[in-house]
This record gives structure tokens, C-alpha cells and sequence, in this order.
């Protein structure tokens, strides 16, 4: 019986995921990658991605750097084998946590040698190795491309031989600057400036995942889950199944609430040995495969100890707060002040933004207030760690903390502005112009997965203000009515867990 009902369970979730990911034709890709299809990964000691028929699409679809180099080759040919150091050297300056330009250039290689890769090779024309193609990852995906041919954003690098003359090919067609010998944190000229090019926020999603997994990865490798922290992170957890930007960061959020519910009753404490399977590869697996990937776009910093994890775990939160309903306000306020509360490792940090949620006394009525509240509580996170940054000369030089949004980014969002006689920045702020400001930005323009029809649709009758946080989230999937608001097979699954549910506390009950 048992048996039967977990895999139910499994299929009812199976389908609610192809429901929501294969909804929308040009996401195709995303979802197939977050279903465990274009799972590529380097080889051992590789920096290039080792790509094959199987995954090719999928992965570049869905990489976030703007340009590709594929090589086509084959094992068996000895110039190949004799190239790769070449190729290796230019890879591990885009490729890999250590990589000095993350998401610029992914390079990614193809076996032709390998049956299964024979009509791959073919549709891009090769005919001798090895053989390097160039140009945005999402134009990959194509019936057939010849060299030189009309119309396409694809290009053959013929003059890439070795790592200097590849590099060489690679800065002519990008306008850049790039060196074999550059290392991370050393390049400040190539640090995307966010501050002046909202565009930048565009390539934010991947710090979103990245976040998203980093923050289970501290959770558990800390052992931060007891009873008293339980309710808020399954709180937490259900956000994100019907709102986290990621389409298969959604996808893992939901598997991992299946499993707090298979693993974890609501009145037993999660054993250590429990806690490990329940949470074993959680940080990895939470957003899809090769996630976490060690490093940062958006929310890279020129140093090491500055932006990264806070930054994105900000977006996060930000993209969480305008793609809500009204009614899901008061619930997400609550469930992201306990999340900081219990699970956000900097001690005085995490005292800082619960004094400010403690400091809200009436209960929010819209998404609206709940975006503007965050915003207000974000600016006033960057005022105090501008006067210690000044004070301890430890800013980051290329983003020294800021009022958000600058003026250059949302000229309509100032009324006004001075200096005080400390320097400090006052502004009489178009808090409409500024709500629009932060739906466009964390939510139009941060590219996701998210179907934009039930954002827009979405007015949320979901758990009322006067429940307690406890009881929603002592019966976890079945108080998640905002996953029923992702779809409608979404709603499917969370009525079948609220079943689940009630039929366990019956049979606890007569027992």
C-alpha cells in the first residue's frame, strides 16, 4: 500500500513538472535540462563540457554565458589529441568555479568519432578536425548549418590552432581584452557594471538558482533543520514551488517538500541519519543538475569576499515578492522574515532584517506593499553598510553599496534628491514609479521560465491572515495553495497531498 501511494505520488508530481514546463513552446529546452536531459559536465580535470547528441540542445539552450565555441573532433585523430591543451588553456578562462570570465564563453566539445553523435556532426557540415564553431549558445539548435551561410548568427573560426590565436579570434569578434594569463578577481575592467546596464539583470536567473542551492547547501551542511526551524523552511519551501522564477528550481523545491513529508512527521524530530537521506545532494539537485556552479554573474564582485551569495539571495527575494498575488502577501512576509530568521548564518545580519520585519505592525493587504516594504528594507540594509564599508575602506571598488535604484536606471522613480552634511543621500521617492521599477526589473526583465499568463492571472485565495504559520506549515503541501495557482495539475497534486494528509492523521488518530 505503501509502495502504491509513493509512487502515486511520484507520477501525480511527474506530471504536474511536464504540465508546468512543457506549457510553454520556447521553454522547451529549460524544461527538458530541468527533467535531467542535458545533465553535461566537463570531464575530470576538464574545463571544456563534454557534450554529446543526447544533451547538446538542451544544454546550450539553457547556458547563460552569450556566446559558444563547440569543437567538433575525434578521439582517434592525433592533431585532436595533440589541440586539446590548446583548447583546454582558453576554456579555463570561461569555464568552471576558477574560471577568470564566468558566463562569457561557454566551450563545449563533440565526439564525432561517436556513433551516437554521427548525424550531430553532420548537420553542422564537419568535414575535417577539429572543427570550431561560434555564436550564441541558442543558435545551435538548428536542422542544418553550413559554413558561410546567409542569415546566420554561427560563424567557423578558421583561425583558432592554438590557445593564443583562438583567444586571439575570440577578443577580435567580442571587442575585448582577454588574456591567458588573467585570473578571477584580477580583471575589473571586465566586471559587468549592473548599476548603469539594466540588461544586466537578464543574466541574474542563474544567480537566483545559485542561491537557491548554496542556501540548502548551508542549511543542511550546518544541521540548521531542528523542530523549532522545521515549519519555517517548508513555509519557505512552498514560495518557491509557485513562485521562484526558475521553472526546475520549482521542480526541486516541490521534490523536496514530497520528501519532508515521506521522511520528516510532524511531530517526530529528524534524526541525523534521517536528515542526511532526506537532504543528501538537496544544494545540488534543489535547481537541476550542475547547480551550484561555484561561481556568480550578476552577482559577481571584483573581489572574493564581496557580492556573490547575498547578492543573489536579494533577486531571490525581490523576484519572490512581484510575482505574488494580494492575498499571498502577509504569508510571504512571514515566511521570508523566519526563513532569514533561522536559516541566514550572519548573525548580525540576520538581526537586522528580523528587527525590521518585527517592526511592522499591521498585516499586508497587497503584493504591492509587500515589494515596496522589501525595497524600503534593502535601501536601508545598503545605508548602514555604506557608512561601515567607509569606515573600514572594505567597499567593493566596482559596486560600492548604493541607493536602489539609481537615478540612471529609474529617473521617474525620484522626486528629488540631496545630500546631507554627512554625504548622505536623501530622496522624496515616486514610490508608484518605483513599484513598476521593481516589477519590470526582478520580474519582466530577469529572464525565467515563469509563465507570465498566470502571474497576471493570479489573485490568490490563499491561507488566510489569521492563521498561524505553525498549522500551514504542519500540513506542508496541503497548505502550499500557491501551488495549486501554478497549474492546474499543480492544484491536482496539491489536493492529492492534502488526501494524504488527512488519511495519516485519521490512521494516528485510531491508532
Amino acid at each position: 500500500m505503501a509502495a502504491s501511494t509513493a509512487a502515486a505520488r511520484r507520477l501525480l508530481l511527474a506530471l504536474a513538472v511536464l504540465a508546468a514546463c512543457l506549457g510553454s513552446a520556447p521553454h522547451g529546452a529549460v524544461a527538458l535540462r530541468s527533467l535531467g536531459v542535458g545533465g553535461a559536465k566537463a570531464a575530470d580535470g576538464d574545463a571544456a563540457v563534454d557534450l554529446d547528441a543526447s544533451n547538446f540542445t538542451a544544454f546550450l539552450q539553457t547556458s547563460p554565458e552569450s556566446f559558444a565555441v563547440v569543437e567538433f573532433f575525434a578521439h582517434w585523430c592525433p592533431a585532436c589529441r595533440n589541440y586539446k591543451p590548446h583548447y583546454e588553456r582558453v576554456a579555463k578562462l570561461f569555464n568552471g568555479p576558477d574560471a577568470a570570465h564566468p558566463g562569457t564563453v561557454v566551450m563545449a566539445r563533440v565526439d564525432c568519432a561517436s556513433k551516437v553523435n554521427v548525424d550531430l556532426c553532420n548537420k553542422f557540415s564537419v568535414d575535417h578536425y577539429p572543427y570550431l564553431v561560434w555564436g550564441p549558445p541558442t543558435k545551435f539548435n538548428l536542422a542544418q548549418w553550413k559554413p558561410k551561410q546567409e542569415n546566420s548568427e554561427l560563424e567557423l573560426i578558421d583561425d583558432g590552432r592554438t590557445a593564443d590565436r583562438l583567444l586571439k579570434w575570440i577578443n577580435k569578434k567580442m571587442g575585448s581584452s582577454f588574456n591567458l594569463d588573467d585570473k578571477k578577481y584580477e580583471n575589473e575592467s571586465m566586471h559587468p557594471k549592473n548599476t548603469s546596464d539594466p540588461e544586466q539583470i537578464v543574466r541574474a536567473i542563474y544567480d537566483v538558482e545559485e542561491a537557491t542551492s548554496h542556501a540548502l547547501q548551508i542549511i543542511l551542511e550546518h544541521k540548521m533543520i531542528k523542530p523549532d526551524t522545521r515549519d519555517s523552511l517548508i513555509s519557505f519551501l512552498q514560495i518557491l514551488v509557485a513562485h521562484h522564477p526558475s521553472k526546475r528550481c520549482r521542480r526541486g523545491s516541490a521534490e523536496l517538500l514530497i520528501d519532508f513529508d515521506d521522511h520528516w512527521h510532524t511531530n517526530l524530530s529528524l534524526s541525523l541519519e534521517d536528515s542526511t537521506t532526506l537532504l543528501k545532494g538537496a544544494g545540488e539537485k534543489v535547481c537541476g543538475n550542475g547547480v551550484p556552479r561555484g561561481y556568480w554573474i550578476f552577482c559577481r564582485g571584483s573581489k572574493k569576499e564581496t557580492r556573490g551569495f547575498s547578492c543573489g539571495l536579494w533577486v531571490l527575494l525581490h523576484s519572490l515578492t512581484v510575482r505574488i498575488g494580494d492575498g499571498e502577501s502577509q504569508t510571504t512576509f512571514t515566511s521570508i522574515c523566519d526563513f532569514i530568521h533561522n536559516f541566514f548564518i550572519c548573525e548580525e545580519c540576520r538581526t537586522h532584517f528580523y528587527e525590521m520585519c518585527s517592526s511592522v505592525s499591521v498585516p499586508f493587504k497587497s503584493a504591492r506593499d509587500l515589494a515596496l516594504w522589501l525595497w524600503t528594507a534593502h535601501n536601508k540594509v545598503n545605508e548602514r553598510l555604506m557608512k561601515e564599508e567607509k569606515e573600514l575602506d572594505n567597499a567593493d571598488p566596482s559596486f560600492p553599496k548604493i541607493i536602489w535604484p539609481p537615478k540612471q536606471l529609474c529617473p521617474l522613480c525620484y522626486r528629488s534628491s540631496s545630500r546631507t552634511a554627512d554625504g548622505a543621500m536623501q530622496v522624496e521617492w515616486n514610490e508608484d514609479e518605483v513599484f513598476n521599477f521593481l516589477v519590470n526589473y526582478y520580474g519582466k526583465m530577469l529572464v525565467s521560465s515563469y509563465r507570465e499568463t498566470s502571474m497576471q492571472s493570479f489573485q490568490v485565495a490563499s491561507i488566510s491572515d489569521d492563521s498561524s504559520a505553525s498549522s500551514a506549515a504542519t500540513v506542508p503541501i496541503g497548505a502550499a495553495l500557491g501551488i495549486a495557482l501554478a497549474s492546474c495539475t499543480f492544484g491536482a497534486l496539491a489536493c492529492f497531498w492534502r488526501t494524504q494528509q488527512k488519511n495519516r492523521k485519521q490512521r494516528k488518530n485510531w491508532n
